[in-house]
């Protein structure tokens, strides 16, 4: 395995990371296997490990696969979303960050977390509550650095202002989707980050399987249907259109297609490490059979004449679009001033 430095922070990571969302309850049950998993991934090199506290007992069984390792491992959880009832048991409020990370730091056996990351942007906190408490943290020795996921460029900028203004911590890390067929964040995210020195570590590089070749279009199949009756990307005719002519691309160049996304991501400057989320061995195993891939500019170029640079196809329905989009009273005027107008 090389390494590449997680933004400005000295740390070194592998430019495979390893995501535990599905080791556990929400993706694999069997506990066991989920070691066995990330046991694997850290013999083959991988030095980087993501999960959340919100990914059900994930935490707690990547907190079992390191006892006795977690030195070898930089370790990235992450807090916002909601972890029960308790309507203030989630955001980004100082009241909940100090909670949410003893409870983190329990469930991962550990006394200090290298990367701690607000999963989602909360417009109900100023991110000056938000970074005043991560920087206690990191003098408290709780936290080596402080990252976020799904932000906008200019939420982004605003946080790095603030935290010069006000000499608090600065995030350094941002972590986005990205794949071929999900290429926006080429237009902002990533020239922001880079600008500001961040590392992006970023989720999703097959496309949420869409980029494994197993679902293809005019499928119909029973396992189709029950797998992804409720998600709208798995059957954009143009996503899997855009499939077709990246299978038969890697087919053409001898590479498998979740090699050939996974090589695309590493291949841009601003990407530190993609992050892949195995659910099993064998899933894990063909990852790690890609490690050395790496893509001529004509092969990138093939893949920016099917999806161009900073565009996507479609979207993927879990990814956070901010209230702005989802919310329709905040994106339209009332009957009165349309009328008016």
């Amino acid at each position: 395995m090389q390494y590449r430095t997680l933004g400005r922070t000295g740390i070194k990571v592998t430019p495979y990371a390893l995501g535990a969302m599905m080791l556990g309850s929400i993706g694999n049950p069997d506990r066991e296997q989920g070691i066995a998993i990330i046991h694997r991934a850290l013999d083959a090199g991988i030095n980087f490990i993501d999960t959340a506290d919100r990914y059900g007992d994930s935490e707690e069984v990547v907190g079992e696969a390191l006892a006795g390792r977690r030195d070898e491992v930089v370790l990235a959880t992450k807090f916002w979303g909601p972890v029960d009832d308790d309507v203030n048991h989630r955001g980004a409020s100082r009241r909940w960050i100090m909670q949410a990370v003893e409870r983190s730091l329990r469930n991962l056996r550990t006394d200090y977390i290298d990367l701690y990351q607000l999963h989602r942007p909360d417009p109900d906190t100023d991110v000056d509550e938000t970074l005043s408490a991560l920087t206690d943290l990191v003098r408290q020795g709780k936290v080596r650095a402080i990252g976020t996921s799904s932000m906008r460029g200019s939420e982004i900028v605003e946080a790095q202002w603030v935290s010069d203004r006000r000499g608090f911590e600065r995030f350094r890390t941002e972590q986005p989707n990205y794949s071929i067929l999900d290429r926006e964040i080429e237009r902002e995210i990533l020239p922001v980050a880079q600008r500001y020195g961040m590392g992006t570590l970023v989720y999703s590089p097959l496309a949420g399987g869409t980029l494994t070749g197993r679902y293809r279009a005019g499928q119909e199949n029973g396992e189709f249907r029950s797998n992804f009756s409720g998600m709208r990307h798995f059957r954009d005719e143009r996503r899997l259109a855009a499939v077709e002519q990246l299978i038969a691309l890697s087919e053409e160049v001898g590479i498998p297609l979740t090699h050939l996304a996974m090589g695309f991501v590493l291949s841009h400057p601003g990407v530190t490490s993609a992050i892949a989320g195995p659910r099993t061995m064998a899933q894990l195993e063909d990852t790690l059979a890609g490690v050395d891939v790496r893509l001529s500019d004509e092969v990138l170029d093939r893949i920016d004449a099917i999806v161009p640079p900073g565009e996507s196809i479609g979207a993927m329905d879990m990814v956070y679009r901010g209230p702005e989009v989802g919310d329709p009273a905040l994106r339209r005027r009332p009957e009165a001033q349309r009328s008016a107008a």
